[in-house]
């Protein structure tokens, strides 16, 4: 909002970290709300922001790919970037505690799963439809990084370019091709949709696996009662409770905006690929035991090639997660935020583990109060 209505990301600076934190709040309760408001209104929300983004990041590849050549005076900001060792990383600790950015990068796909009965022929455009959009996701960040570090000279990265560095992208870009902040506002809009589908989807999709199917043996009956639009509004309550808090808590302890989004954003890459584990665990078994079990189309038929696939991606994605609590800040700059996230990052997905844990039982109570 602040680059659509102001032409820069400085609003974020000037004010206190609990002030934005509590406008975060107010928007993510606006984006419940219509999340509750059924499949309809997200079909629309995600048919526009992902049209949006995918046309808006073909633009940036072609006007920052082009840039230094048609445009006079622009040079390419990373030095060598016709070499390979450009791209290499350096394999030490701090790259290692990255590796869960990787999953949830590559991560998210998942969440389209609940719609496969929404699909007219599931078996063939599912699949087909996974497929696409890995492609899509492959040709926009490959190419995207690379429009990047045209832009920027990736020895001399921006402290806020995980907030801003698309912003700054899209302002440089209109500034060589003389078009003025069009570009900055057109992704600004594509963006706020974007936002908007992704949180709807992040909320709707893993409520609807945990509670359509729910066994009321393991998930209590009020927690996957449906209102009038076919919504778990129980289940929505809940996760705007844990999420509120998720979002005030934080800001008590760190202060600086820019640090408390980048730690957000990698704690969402610890907590969000955590629960891949349990996808695996039951991929490893489903195969284990695949004799038992029909399904329309399958990953591999092969069993025991099944097995080796679930039980690497598991062991990966626990690694990852585990190296990810590592909090991103230099520990002698400020211990005391250090441990802080340390901290949050440990508890965060213990609480949710826990939660998991005791849903069955308060299913069981609820089963034996009724009888």
């Amino acid at each position: 909002m602040s680059w659509l209505f102001k032409g820069n990301g400085n609003f974020v600076n000037t004010v206190s970290s609990m002030t934005v934190s509590l406008i975060c709040l107010a928007l993510f309760l606006l984006f419940l709300w219509l999340s509750s408001r059924g499949l309809t209104t997200l079909n629309r929300i995600g048919s526009m922001a992902g049209t949006a983004m995918f046309l808006m990041s073909i633009l940036f590849i072609i006007l920052a790919v082009t840039a230094p050549l048609m445009v006079k005076g622009v040079h390419v900001a990373t030095p060598d970037m016709g070499d390979i060792h450009t791209y290499l990383p350096k394999f030490n600790l701090n790259y290692f505690t990255t590796i869960s950015m990787l999953v949830f990068a590559v991560g998210g796909a998942e969440k389209i799963s609940p719609y496969v009965n929404n699909t007219k022929h599931a078996a063939k455009e599912f699949p087909t439809g996974m497929l696409v959009l890995a492609g899509m996701v492959a040709f926009c960040a490959l190419l995207g990084s690379f429009g990047m570090g045209m832009l920027f000279n990736s020895n001399q990265i921006p402290t806020d370019l995980m907030a801003n560095g698309p912003y700054t992208a899209f302002a440089m870009l209109g500034s060589y091709y003389h078009v003025g902040n069009i570009f900055v506002i057109l992704y600004a809009i594509a963006n706020a949709l974007a936002s908007i589908s992704a949180l709807a989807f992040s909320i709707d999709a893993p409520l609807k696996m945990l509670l359509s199917d729910a066994d009321p043996h393991f998930i209590p009956k009020k927690l996957s009662h449906l209102n009038k639009k076919s919504t778990p509004i129980n289940g929505y309550w809940l996760t705007g409770i844990l999420v509120s808090l998720l979002i005030i808590v934080p800001a008590l302890g760190i202060g600086n905006m820019n640090e408390l989004y980048k730690w957000l954003l990698n704690l969402n890459s610890v907590v969000m690929p955590l629960r891949y584990l349990w996808v695996f665990l039951a991929y490893y078994l489903l195969n284990k035991h695949l004799e038992k079990f029909q399904a329309e189309y399958m990953f591999v038929k092969n069993k025991h090639v099944g097995m080796i696939i679930g039980g690497w991606c598991f062991l990966f994605t626990a690694l990852a997660c585990l190296l990810g609590m590592l909090p991103k800040i230099n520990y002698l700059n400020d211990p005391g935020t250090w441990w802080f996230q340390m901290g949050l990052n440990i508890i965060t997905p213990v609480i949710f583990l826990a939660l998991g844990l005791i849903l069955p039982f308060i299913a069981r109570w609820d089963e034996a109060r009724l009888l």
